[in-house]
């Protein structure tokens, strides 16, 4: 279960426990739960206060209601353990989904890893209706969901006029990168460094370098005569931090869409990119060794983090080379 399943599953157990009544009748239901990293010294994986908000509506404490959640989520597969800290936040311990499994879920999915499904068919009807409507007025021409335009209200300093033409100077995908790197309401800085060659000290070609080796060692790998395929990858082959970011991708999309905070995303393919990067050491055989199922699972790993990358960058608008 992905971070974001586990909202989506949240909201799903509200409904069912007004349903059945085990919350009261007229309790509002929120269409989203935040669903957070838990803080150091926390419990579990993740965390939600989604309780006190329910409970205010349903006028009883938010512990009582994070008990009645948390009853309909022990069950859920993919969910190992729900606790209750504090006045009523809900904790979540989630089943450790293997690197297989990960890694064929990205490969399934491709560049759409980590997009929140499709809404209900009202939502979505009703969405659409929505845009038709406010685009009849001449308006809402940049709106994502046709419930509101997907930048309103939102605050973005311009590049500041000592800048000049930014897109002359560093090329469209090195401008954009560092007007996104920054949050919107802060003013972006450009240097040089955006256009060196340098993974070291570049993050922007750090993140698509990382791609670019993601296909390279596909490449390499087919000239030794085997290819990618999930498989067990743990600590042990380096690959943890990797699968860490992988699994985590899914929840960066969905906050930094919840808070129009592209900068979110951007901090994530770098992380993606240092993890990939320091692992692509130990994907192919070295000296006379002879590929392994190791190999290949090491390899299908790669191969789904190249795939993030170059989702995540055509989210942002920036192209992902094959090679640099």
């Amino acid at each position: 279960m992905t971070p974001a399943d586990l909202s989506r599953t949240v909201v799903r157990a509200l409904r069912r426990a007004v349903e059945e009544g085990g919350l009261p009748a007229g309790t509002g239901v929120p269409e989203r739960v935040v669903v957070d990293r838990t803080r150091p010294g926390g419990v579990g994986e993740y965390a939600t206060a989604v309780a006190f908000q329910v409970a205010k509506s349903a006028g009883i404490k938010p512990a009582e209601a994070a008990r009645v959640i948390a009853g309909l989520l022990v069950d859920v597969p993919g969910i190992e353990r729900v606790e209750i800290t504090g006045a009523g936040f809900l904790n979540f311990i989630l089943a450790e989904r293997s690197a297989a499994e990960l890694v064929r879920e990205v490969r399934e999915r491709g560049n759409r890893y980590g997009f929140a499904p499709d809404g209900e068919i009202r939502a979505r009807v009703v969405a659409e209706a929505v845009q038709r409507i406010v685009r009849s007025q001449g308006q809402g021409q940049g709106q994502g969901q046709g419930q509101r335009q997907a930048g309103a209200g939102l605050r973005v300093a311009p590049v500041a006029r000592r800048d000049g033409d930014v897109v002359a100077a560093y090329g469209a995908d090195a401008a954009a990168w560092a007007m996104l790197t920054v949050a919107p309401h802060e003013t972006p800085s450009f240097s040089p460094r955006l256009l060196v060659q340098d993974e070291s000290a570049n993050e922007f070609f750090r993140v698509r370098y990382a791609y670019a080796r993601s296909r390279a060692l596909t490449v390499n790998a087919a000239r030794l005569g085997f290819r990618g395929e999930p498989g067990a990858v743990g600590e042990g082959d380096g690959g943890g931090a990797l699968l860490r970011a992988l699994r985590d991708y899914p929840l960066v999309l969905e906050a930094a869409a919840h808070h129009r905070a592209p900068e979110r995303l951007v901090r994530h393919l770098v992380e993606l990119a240092d993890a990939l990067l320091d692992f692509q050491y130990r994907v192919l055989p070295a000296g006379d060794e002879k590929p392994s199922a190791a190999h290949r699972a090491r390899l299908a790993l790669a191969e789904a983090a190249g795939t993030v990358l170059a989702g995540g960058l055509a989210l942002l608008g920036i192209d992902a080379p094959d090679c640099l």
